[in-house]
């Protein structure tokens, strides 16, 4: 597998230094460097890497707020590269794959090229399992409803509460008010009716505390509560928009879309 990768650093010698760093590793192609944060965001957008080694300390928009620009879309693995150590604790909030200081350590790179090797693998094992159980809902509903065993008991597996964690305080969420979760990295963008909460937790693992009968996902990077949809908004390309309680319009990919017809009505 190639890990597609784009460096940021407002630092051209920065930029070359990781790049002769990096020439080692076979699976790591650099596909675009970048200069500034607002650049940064633009062409993860449009040129969707794997990876981007990011500099923290840049004029205008720094790493944390090119981290926030790409959130609306499923985005790459981050790894922050800087001079200045106090931002290491920002930065593993921020569930950066790792924190490196400059000059790069080449042992420290190698031990990051390894994290990020092992999190895609995860990521892709998780996205096939998922596109064959898509398949066999399709093919076989009826078949799908196997899996989770009684009913009644497959609803009592699931959460009613979930505690938050968010600028430190500890918020205790009803899951039937949840209108839609948005992944950024392994942190989960939460909103209900009137408020947004962020949660440190993979879209995997998250799934497995809710009832799929209920949240569905709608998008790589985005669950819905389906009981909370009051529209269905056809949109171009095949895709669709759905409108929450709250007003809040929600993109489904053509991938999903079929799936949420099924619940939909």
């Amino acid at each position: 597998m190639t890990i597609r990768t784009i460096l940021v650093d407002d630092e051209k010698l920065a930029i070359q230094g990781l790049q002769l760093r990096l020439e080692p590793f076979e699976d790591v192609e650099v596909i675009d460097t970048c200069s500034n944060g607002r650049e940064a965001i633009r062409k993860i957008k449009t040129e969707k890497p794997d990876l981007v080694f990011l500099d923290i300390q840049m004029p205008g928009f720094d790493g944390f707020s090119v981290v926030k620009g790409v959130m609306e879309i499923e985005p790459p693995l981050f790894v922050f590269v800087t001079a200045f150590e106090e931002h290491a604790i920002r930065a593993f909030e921020a569930n950066a794959v790792n924190y490196l200081m400059k000059p790069v350590d080449e042992d420290k790179l190698a031990d990051t090229i390894e994290r990020v090797r092992q999190r895609l693998a995860e990521k892709k094992s998780a996205e096939d399992a998922e596109q064959l159980l898509d398949v066999l809902a399709e093919v076989a509903p009826d078949r799908v409803a196997d899996f989770g065993g009684d009913a009644s008991e497959s609803a009592d597996r699931f959460e009613k509460l979930i505690n938050v964690k968010d600028r430190g305080q500890i918020f205790r969420v009803e899951v039937d008010s949840i209108e839609h979760i948005e992944a950024a990295g392994d942190y989960m963008c939460i909103y209900t009716g009137d408020n947004s909460l962020i949660l440190r937790e993979t879209m995997k693992d998250l799934e497995r505390r809710l009832d799929p009968r209920k949240f569905q996902r709608v998008h790589r990077s985005t669950i819905v509560n389906l009981d909370q949809v009051r529209q269905v908004k056809p949109h171009t390309n095949g895709e669709c928009f759905l409108v929450l309680d709250s007003g809040a319009e929600v993109k489904v990919s053509r991938s999903y879309r079929d799936v949420v017809a099924r619940f939909v009505h």
